[in-house]
C-alpha cells in the first residue's frame, strides 16, 4: 500500500491557509518527499506524519517556494537523533545548492547523499520503488517524477514442481531473488507469471504542457500536476511564465488516460480553486481540487 499526501499546494508564497509546494509518500516503512517549501515540516506534523522515515527528498526545481523548507527540515531531522543516510536527487547543481542552503545547518548526525539528475530522463530504483525523472518546461531546468511499486507475476507451484525447484527456494524467488545450487540456477522467471498491474502516481509543477508529461504520466492511478491559474483570462500569463492553467491540466490527464488528477501549486491570488472545477471536470471528469492535507491510499488491484 502506497499512502500519498499532499502537504502543501501553494505556489510563490506561503498563506494563513496554504502551505507551500510539498508531496510526501510512505511505503513499507520508508518515506518520500518531493519538494520542501516553507512550512512543510509544520505540514507533516499538522497531518501527524513522522520526519523520521524520510529516505528521500526530491526536488522539480531549485525556486524558493520548492526547497526554502529544506534547511529547517533538516535541522529537525537531526533533533530526533537520526543517523541514517538521506537521499537528495535533484536537477544539475543539487549539491551546490543544498550545500549553500546548509550555512544554518551546517552540522548534521546523518550523512547527505546527493544524486544529481544528468539526463532527460533518468531513473532511479530506491526502497522498494522506481523512480523516474523526466525534464518538463519552465523558466529553469526542471523536472517531474513518476513513482511506481511494481508488482511481480503469481508464483506458479506446478512449474516450480515440473522443473523440480528445491521448496527452500521459492520464497527467494518470488522475491524475486536469483538462487545458486550445486551448479544449477535458478532465476524468478521460472516460477513467475507476467507482471501485474502495480501502483503509479506522477507528479509535475511549474511547467508548460509538454509531451514528456503526457507520456510519463500515462495509465497513472493518480496525476498530481500543477494548476497555476483557474481564471481563463490568465492564460497568456501562463505562457509568458510557463506554468499552466486548470484546463491544460486537465487536458493532459485525460490525453495520458489517468484515473485521477488533483491541481496544485495554486497562484496566491487564486483563492477558491473550486469554483473553477465544474470546467475543468468537463474536460477530464476525474479532476479534484487539491488541498493541503489531502491523502490517498493506493494499493494493489485485486486482479
Amino acid at each position: 500500500m502506497l499512502d500519498v499526501c499532499l502537504l502543501g499546494c501553494g505556489g510563490m508564497m506561503p498563506l494563513p491557509y496554504r502551505w507551500l509546494t510539498s508531496l510526501m509518500t510512505r511505503l513499507n516503512g520508508s518515506s518520500l518527499l518531493i519538494d520542501c517549501g516553507e512550512g512543510t515540516q509544520i505540514a507533516i506534523k499538522e497531518k501527524g506524519w513522522s520526519f523520521k522515515p524520510i529516505d528521500v527528498i526530491c526536488f522539480t526545481h531549485y525556486h524558493g517556494d520548492h526547497i526554502s523548507g529544506l534547511p529547517g527540515l533538516l535541522l529537525t531531522m537531526g533533533n530526533t537523533d537520526r543517523t541514517e543516510p538521506l537521499t537528495l536527487i535533484g536537477p544539475k547543481g543539487l549539491e551546490r545548492v543544498v550545500n549553500a542552503l546548509r550555512i544554518i545547518a551546517p552540522e548534521l548526525p546523518f550523512e547527505l547523499k546527493f544524486r544529481e539528475i544528468t539526463q532527460p530522463e533518468e531513473t532511479f530504483e530506491l526502497h522498494g520503488y522506481r523512480l523516474k525523472a523526466f525534464r518538463v518546461n519552465h523558466n529553469v531546468l526542471c523536472y517531474g517524477y513518476t513513482l511506481e511499486v511494481l508488482r511481480a507475476g503469481k508464483f506458479d507451484l506446478e512449474r516450480a514442481m515440473a522443473q523440480e525447484i528445491p521448496k527452500p527456494f521459492w520464497k527467494q524467488l518470488q522475491k524475486g531473488e536469483t538462487v545458486s545450487d550445486n551448479g544449477r540456477i535458478y532465476t524468478p522467471d521460472m516460477v513467475l507469471g507476467a507482471p501485474r498491474k502495480g501502483i503509479k502516481i506522477t507528479y509535475c509543477t511549474d511547467t508548460r504542457p509538454t509531451d514528456s508529461i503526457r507520456e510519463n504520466a500515462a495509465g497513472s492511478d493518480l496525476f498530481i500536476c500543477e494548476g497555476m491559474y483557474g481564471e481563463k483570462e490568465k492564460a497568456a500569463k501562463a505562457v509568458e511564465y510557463k506554468h499552466m492553467t486548470f484546463y491544460e491540466a486537465a487536458t493532459l490527464a485525460r490525453e495520458a488516460q489517468v484515473e485521477e488528477m488533483w491541481l496544485t501549486h495554486y497562484s496566491p491570488s487564486l483563492t477558491r480553486a473550486e469554483e473553477y472545477m465544474e470546467d475543468v471536470r468537463a474536460i477530464f471528469p476525474h479532476a479534484r481540487a487539491g488541498k493541503d492535507g489531502m491523502t490517498v491510499e493506493l494499493d494493489f488491484p485485486e486482479k
